[in-house]
């Protein structure tokens, strides 16, 4: 049974987070890059790792491993940064997430997504599309503009606005 809106075929860039997969839509993806040095910001949300500084323009680096209640990213040879576009209230701002590593790029057809579990009320699921299944393996299908709520993004942005690059 497929998620009820999604038609299509979706392609989903595909990265891990522990043992743990998750996908966002490829055209949320500007692009990735190598971890790099990280400037930290005071006062802000410990899942903002900091600042980098992505020809001329200050990104937000958002370690997701915290962001959803893991522990912190540890640097490695595959540790990464997702450079996405986020629309948040009319919007558009850009986000580095931290990532362990990037996995691939797949083609999910409807019948291979199904909706995000419902475990009671106090879970929320908001930020999920659904859950997807490739090769025996459960893909955790983001909606990256609702991963972050309009306090994140001013927290991450110290009260002010940054259009798009």
């Amino acid at each position: 049974m497929s998620v009820a809106g999604i038609t299509e075929t979706i392609q989903c860039l595909t990265f891990k987070l522990g043992d743990e997969v998750f996908a966002v839509n490829v055209a949320k993806v500007r692009e990735i890059l190598d971890f790099t040095t990280v400037t930290k910001v005071p006062q802000t949300p410990d899942f903002m790792r900091g600042v980098i500084n992505l020809r001329g323009s200050v990104v937000p680096v958002v370690d997701m491993r915290l962001k959803f209640g893991m522990t912190a990213t540890e640097k490695t040879v595959n540790t990464c940064i997702i450079v996405m576009e986020i629309a948040l209230d009319g919007d558009t701002s850009i986000v580095g997430a931290l990532a362990d590593s990037v996995q691939e790029v797949l083609e999910l057809e409807p019948e291979q997504i199904e909706a995000a579990p419902r475990i009671g009320t106090k879970l929320n699921t908001e930020f999920l599309i659904g859950m997807g299944k490739h090769n025996e393996t459960f893909i955790m299908i983001l909606n990256i503009d609702k991963v972050f709520t309009f306090e994140d993004m001013e927290s991450m942005q110290g009260g002010g606005s940054q259009a798009a690059a």
